[in-house]
């Protein structure tokens, strides 16, 4: 997520990252309006879909089958936008999450995982992978992952 900061930045957040806190903000008030659980979470679900759909290539592939590989991985996870980026959600609680490279300008997309993943090995692990492609084995260390991120 390191994003190159102008001497007016250095000080506060970056264009990019209040972008993302206002995506983060217009998500929360939609989630507010919506109706009941079930239809709250197809909505949510929706715009995943419909965000990842938005993004350029390569995100867009990767993004893409990322959600696919999540979600056929763990089908408790339900996808929801979180700071505009597609994220899988427990219970309401964030596991995992897609940053496109696009988003902080970054030179590869990002699959990370929160704290209440349990990927826990030792006293040190990852939380989060570079992508820049997805071969079998990638998909299949992700689906690993996740299926191990949900425990």
């Amino acid at each position: 997520m390191a994003t190159k900061r102008t001497s007016a930045e250095a000080t506060g957040f970056t264009a990019e990252e209040r972008a993302a806190m206002k995506e983060h903000a217009a998500e929360l008030k939609a989630a507010k309006r919506r109706a009941g659980a079930a239809d709250k979470a197809e909505q949510e679900a929706a715009a995943v879909v419909e965000k990842i759909a938005e993004m350029d290539e390569p995100d867009r592939s990767l993004a893409r089958r990322v959600h696919d590989l999540v979600l056929a991985s763990a089908p408790v996870l339900a996808a929801k936008l979180w700071y505009g980026m597609p994220a899988y959600t427990r219970d309401g609680r964030i596991v995992c999450f897609f940053q496109p490279a696009s988003k902080f300008k970054a030179r590869y997309a990002t699959l990370g995982f929160n704290e209440d993943a349990r990927l826990d090995e030792g006293t040190m692990w990852p939380t989060s992978w570079a992508l820049t492609e997805l071969t079998p084995d990638s998909e299949a260390r992700i689906a690993e992952l996740v299926r191990r991120a949900v425990g």
